[in-house]
């Protein structure tokens, strides 16, 4: 490489990735080939619109590439043609952002506002998620983002066990007839009940909507249950558990029976019916974005390809039972976990009894080539910049070959670096050269 800084920092990062172990249950490490289709001449190429319908020539390779995406897609979750695929969305947010515009257009306040039987203003609500507190995402209606901002949102928590409430969300649904139920979080260690999410959203009329960013991968391989036989639509981000390149992924139930039931309006004031595959490309684009990221593109079908393998179900497995048995660890060490473990790939421990902050362990941690993120925990009293958790997971880990013994090694060297003190930064390091990323 000519540009000399760009290269050492390259190689900088690399050895980081290398010598330390990442427990961000966010991150992953792709394979060489997932590496190696980002790298290609497809970034050179400009490809607005869909296959079929470009807007530029020179298109026919990027056609078949994104058709095979989409195939791919449909068969690793078992779904018939019966649901579309949007495969161009460049990460999660917009993709989230594309359903909400699709599904409740873009309205003024006074829009927003309906009027009561007593004449009284009401706030009609277009979103129900889960709360960023209770380990929700930015994007399911916490106010500092779109979804807050351009929509009315309400939202549901967990309870002080660290569980799901269902018949709290049924009563919140019922009370605010929310236009659209959210599934899904970022830091939620248990089984998600896509039944039941379900049914309450059918029993107000709601869209139902899952957000399985984190656990895509654990659905494929079948070590999470999957939210397709209940849901209208489902995101999915691709570089998590699937072990992909950052992108998402959107799926769109063709036989919606709300979307059925809905009307639009067409030529002259006719209404016709409402079709939401058609409404949630046009989000995408030109609604949202220009071209989609070819390379991504090719990348994710890649990454789709490896997740149809055998290996791959058996990965996806391996992930869940790492995370049990360092939370198992944990919980024997004395460190108090949100729930009191984990069903998937990460957990939340609570740091209260150890006197320090999430921010002070995470440091700490770093400094001994442990990376994990600070994060608020249920009924957190401290700030969300300094909070009284850390969140941790499994996929990376797993992903270089370590299995439950290699968990309870990360479990011991955590606890002499949070609760004895010792500098563990050479066993950290040793522990990451047995278990190397493999870039060829």
């Amino acid at each position: 490489m000519r540009d000399k800084i760009i290269e050492k920092l390259i190689d900088a990062e690399t050895k980081r990735q290398r010598e330390t172990l990442d427990l961000i249950p966010s991150e992953n490490v792709v394979s060489a080939e997932v590496m190696r289709a980002l790298g290609t001449p497809l970034v050179n190429k400009y490809s607005e619109g869909y296959p079929g319908k470009r807007y530029y020539a020179g298109n026919s390779v990027i056609d078949e590439i994104e058709i095979l995406a989409q195939e791919r897609a449909r068969k690793v979750f078992h779904l018939g043609k019966s649901w579309h695929v949007n495969v161009q969305p460049y990460s999660g947010s917009p993709a989230n952002l594309a359903v909400y515009f699709a599904l409740l257009g873009s309205r003024t306040d006074a829009e927003r506002t309906q009027t009561r039987a007593d004449k009284t203003p009401r706030r009609s609500t277009d979103i129900m998620g889960m709360a960023l507190s209770a380990g929700g995402h930015l994007t399911h209606g916490f106010k500092v983002t779109a979804s807050g901002r351009y929509y009315n949102t309400v939202q549901y928590g967990v309870g002080r066990d660290g569980f799901i409430d269902y018949k709290e969300i049924e009563k919140i649904a019922r009370r605010e007839h929310p236009k659209i139920i959210i599934a899904g979080a970022t830091a939620y260690p248990r089984v998600i009940d896509f039944k039941k999410f379900g049914a309450i959203a059918r029993s107000v009329g709601a869209y139902f909507m899952a957000d399985v960013s984190h656990i895509a991968g654990l659905i494929v391989a079948g070590a999470h249950p999957s939210p397709f036989p209940y849901a209208d639509i489902v995101t999915t981000t691709t570089h998590k558990t699937l072990r992909g390149p950052r992108g998402a992924i959107i799926f769109v139930n063709r036989n919606s029976k709300v979307a059925l039931a809905h009307r639009s309006l067409g030529e002259g004031g006719a209404k016709k019916p409402f079709d939401i595959a058609k409404e949630i490309d046009k989000a995408v684009f030109p609604g949202l974005q220009g071209g989609p990221h070819d390379n991504q593109t090719a990348a994710i079908a890649v990454a789709l390809y490896e997740a149809a393998t055998p290996a791959f179900k058996k990965y996806g497995h391996q992930i869940v039972k790492n995370a049990k048995a360092l939370a198992h660890e944990l919980t024997r060490l004395g460190f108090s976990l949100v729930s009191g473990g984990t069903d998937n790939h990460l957990m939340l421990i609570d740091l209260t009894n150890l006197g320090i902050s999430g921010r002070e362990a995470q440091d700490r941690l770093e400094k001994n080539g442990i990376i994990v993120n600070r994060n608020t925990i249920p009924y957190d009293t401290r700030s969300p910049f300094d909070p009284s958790g850390i969140r941790i997971g499994t996929p990376a880990l797993t992903s270089r070959g370590m299995k439950e013994k290699e968990m309870k090694a990360v479990a011991e060297l955590i606890y002499k670096t949070l609760a004895k003190g010792e500098n563990v930064g050479s066993a950290v390091r040793m522990l990451a050269r047995r278990h190397p990323i493999i870039w060829r």
